[in-house]
């Protein structure tokens, strides 16, 4: 399946339909009077959160949702049938905003969450809603109320409990195939990883959810290799992955590299928890690693663990490490007095 994560789309709810000017005429009645219905109201648009989706795919193949239109009254008191709603099926974590693409209508979190997009429009009435003592033979009766159209935008953002951040080829998609049944792209050379992966990840009988993205280079803000357009993708995360590349020739210039894009990118990225550690332990001799983990372990103002993603060496270490970082940050967000669930062991 095929990943998006934008998709500008066009939605329409239904007009309601034209009230009904309409006579009683039988016989042997001689005073018969109005009788024309009401019209039917119009469909609206709904966003629905659904299970099983991860991408926005379907919206590159559709972009038009038009709910149906209430269809008119009729004689004899009838009023006209309610035109179908429609609603857009979208993935947990998208949000929803207005034409500018900035202001926010709607964050989706949760499966099962709706937000109305545009509500149908009423039916008229029919002639029989006016008649009075003093008008017993009325001959208006109202159009329907027109339905409403606007364009939205759909910016999906992947909910995990932990983002991988590193340059290319830092190891992240070795990581994500080693510790879950995620299978993304490995190989030598870098930008590997062209869209976000998502894994489930267990340790000591817990699990979590990670999200890789494509590697950050120096100036991603500026549009540089793929730029920081994925980073949305870890905002809502608990904790983020900071892999540094142990065998690059200046490990400490990779890793302010990294920081220096999430300050400039901005928001709460930047002040997120971090979990730093230094990948392919494997390749580096033991006295440079001991020396590599003080001086970035000053640089992070933190602990620093090291691992090597293709031995396994110290990977269940860090999955530890992270399941801390995510079980302390749920029992912040928690309200007093709720049980921690899952997560103790």
């Amino acid at each position: 399946m095929k990943f998006l994560d934008l998709a500008r789309v066009t939605i329409r709810s239904g007009a309601g339909g034209n009230g009904c000017t309409s006579f009683r005429r039988e016989k042997y009645v001689e005073f018969g009077g109005p009788n024309g219905g009401d019209g039917g109201r119009g469909g609206d648009v709904w966003a629905e959160a659904v299970e099983g989706l991860n991408t926005l795919i379907d919206f590159r193949y559709q972009q038009h949702f038009f709910a149906k239109n209430g269809r008119a009254g009729q004689g004899s008191q009838r009023t006209g049938a309610d035109g179908d709603d429609i609603t857009l099926r979208v993935p947990a974590g998208t949000e929803i905003l207005a034409e500018d693409g900035e202001t926010l209508i709607a964050d989706l979190t949760e499966a099962g969450q709706r937000v109305l997009l545009a509500k149908g429009g009423n039916g008229g009435w029919g002639n029989l809603r006016f008649k009075t003592a003093t008008n017993q033979a009325p001959r208006k009766a109202n159009p329907g109320q027109e339905g409403v159209e606007r364009e939205i935008w759909l910016r999906l953002k992947l909910i995990a409990d932990v983002g991988l951040l590193g340059l290319p080829n830092a190891g992240k998609s070795t990581f994500l195939a080693a510790t879950s049944n995620a299978r993304p792209k490995i190989a030598d050379y870098p930008f590997t990883t062209l869209v976000p992966n998502l894994g489930v990840v267990g340790v000591d009988g817990a699990e979590f959810v990670v999200a890789d993205i494509p590697g950050l280079i120096e100036g991603a803000s500026e549009g540089r290799g793929l730029g920081d357009t994925f980073l949305g993708h870890v905002e809502r995360c608990a904790v983020l992955l900071h892999l540094v590349d142990g065998a690059a020739l200046d490990p400490l210039a990779d890793y302010h590299t990294i920081i220096g894009e999430l300050e400039v990118y901005g928001g709460a990225l930047a002040e997120k928890p971090r979990t730093t550690v230094i990948n392919k332990t494997d390749a580096i001799p033991d006295d440079h690693l001991e020396e590599l983990v003080e001086a970035l372990r000053q640089e992070a103002g933190g602990p620093v663990h090291a691992m090597s993603g293709v031995t396994g060496d110290g990977v269940t270490g860090v999955l530890r490490a992270l399941r801390r970082e995510i079980r302390k940050g749920r029992k912040a967000e928690a309200p007093e007095g709720e049980e921690e669930g899952p997560w103790e062991p």
